[in-house]
């Protein structure tokens, strides 16, 4: 199958009979993955898939920018191939997890260490923890080093003050300029896809709605579309609408939330008050809906579970004109600061072609001027009739520019919310009877407040999930903070930290 390419048109959910991918020699897949990221694809998925046999499908989910398919090249590897992370930095985390994961050697990669700390899932195949390997790759406690008289280390974590998540920050430091920080998680480790493998079952909706809690809404979406997809159901557009609504408030409330963090984080007291009381009030919207103020209960297969009649829809506006009001003032008098603009400009920079080189997606990308949205490029039924503008409106890639992408999205999404509540829609809440056809791969994508998120399944003879693949925008966006923070001073690291505003267990999936 050399030189041919797998195009598949993609709406927001998509399946394909698995034996019908096309396996390709281990050259020509590193030659056809790395030509399509050049020619400015994304990585939606990169991932492993154990075969029979004991060997590994690697399988590649690539997204060609601003268009409406995406690109499958999968591979059948035993040991090793050749790393395409020297050509594709953007590529690097995900060839380090199926090196863990795996037990695949992905040679010349240039920092093979692990991710998330366990033991492959080949026991055959487990080159981390064999000593013979020492000399090549990097031991659990090793990191990155930048040698001098005056360079010196600065540790932070894994456990940190208040209630965040754990994670180790290794800092290189020359007096209070960052040279390099490297990022070291595993800590939120749970094993989660590996334990949706053999659902969909009674945990499965569980698993998917915890595996990122502040993102409860956007994962359980784009699970039950893969659900869907496998089952040939199609949604009402009454029970799209309740979904488009709730990924929204879901966007508004973190947006809300990172805003008042940031003016927190530098000592704007007004700001921060009012996004904390405002958030809430947010978060409270959607608990009138469904009764759980992060979403739990209200996607499921098939639809949605609970409806929004025309008496809810009306107290949803109001409420909504009240806390856009309240947030406007808030917001608009932090921005019109200038000790916080002081703070914010200048401060965590990063440009277009590194974050595209690194990958970047979601806020963080479009405030680096990368247009780059599934509401617009894979919308629904509802997101087409009711589209997405969204451009990055501040392309300067700093602490700025993210505060005020998200300001633009919040202005944004309570427009959005505001058109829908006005409209009727028809059709049933939810289709409760399905069943996954066997044999196929589904694929599914949803703008969630933090970027893209991806998921895949893979399906076996009897119609259960052999393999289910869950990419959080987090992944992608980690090393964009590592990078944003060289030559920044260290003391600036919170700051920094709070405008990527990335998930822990999102990575440790």
């Amino acid at each position: 199958m050399k030189g041919e390419k797998l195009l598949h048109k993609l709406t927001d959910k998509f399946d394909i009979n698995f034996g019908d991918i096309p396996k390709r020699d281990n050259d020509d897949f590193r030659e056809a993955v790395v030509a399509s990221l050049k020619n400015k694809s994304r990585i939606g998925a990169f991932f492993g898939h154990l075969l029979a046999n004991n060997n590994v499908d690697i399988i590649a989910i690539l997204i060609p920018e601003n268009k409406n398919h995406i690109e499958i090249i999968r591979t059948e590897i035993c040991n090793s191939y050749h790393a395409i992370t020297h050509d594709i930095p953007s590529a690097h985390l995900f060839e380090r997890e199926i090196a863990e994961q795996w037990g695949i050697f992905p040679e010349a990669h240039p920092w093979l260490k692990p991710i998330r700390f366990h033991k492959s899932y080949r026991d055959s195949h487990n080159f981390f923890y064999d000593p013979d390997k020492t000399e090549i790759l990097p031991s659990f406690t090793d990191f990155f080093r930048v040698e001098g008289e005056e360079i010196h280390e600065v540790a932070v974590g894994p456990v940190h003050a208040g209630i965040i998540e754990p994670g180790h920050f290794r800092f290189q430091c020359y007096g209070e300029n960052v040279f390099h920080l490297e990022i070291s998680l595993g800590y939120q480790h749970r094993g989660i896809e590996k334990a949706l493998a053999g659902g969909p079952d009674k945990r499965s909706m569980h698993l998917i709605e915890t595996a990122a809690g502040d993102t409860t809404i956007g994962h359980t979406t784009t699970y039950c579309k893969i659900i869907e997809s496998l089952s040939n159901i199609n949604i009402s557009p009454k029970a799209d609408a309740v979904r488009c609504i709730a990924l929204e408030l879901e966007r508004l409330a973190n947006h809300t939330g990172d805003l008042g963090a940031l003016a927190a984080d530098v000592g704007f007291l007004p700001t921060a008050s009012y996004c904390g009381r405002l958030r809430g009030d947010l978060l409270n919207l959607t608990a009138y809906i469904c009764g759980n103020r992060f979403g739990r209960g209200i996607v499921r297969p098939g639809g949605v579970a609970f409806d929004i009649d025309e008496l809810t829809a009306l107290n949803l506006s109001n409420r909504l004109l009240t806390i856009f009001k309240d947030l406007k003032n808030a917001i608009n008098l932090m921005l019109d600061t200038a000790s916080v603009m002081a703070r914010f400009e200048e401060t965590g920079k990063l440009s277009k072609n590194m974050a595209e080189t690194l990958g970047l997606v979601g806020v963080a990308a479009r405030a680096c001027g990368i247009d780059t949205d599934i509401r617009k490029q894979f919308p629904t039924k509802i997101q087409t009739k009711f589209p997405f503008n969204n451009p990055p409106v501040c392309k300067t890639g700093d602490v700025y520019a993210r505060a005020y992408q998200r300001w633009f999205e919040i202005q944004e999404s309570m427009e959005f919310i505001s058109k829908l509540l006005k409209e009727q829609f028809d059709g049933k809440l939810i289709e409760e009877n399905w069943e996954l056809q066997p044999n196929r791969l589904a694929l599914s994508l949803v703008e969630g407040w933090r970027g893209q998120i991806c998921h895949v399944a893979i399906t076996d003879n009897n119609g259960k999930f052999a393999c289910y693949k869950i990419v959080d925008p987090s992944f992608h966006n980690w090393t964009g903070l590592a990078i944003a923070l060289r030559n920044q001073q260290i003391s600036d690291f919170p700051l920094c930290n709070k405008s990527f505003n990335l998930s822990y267990c999102g990575h440790d999936l």
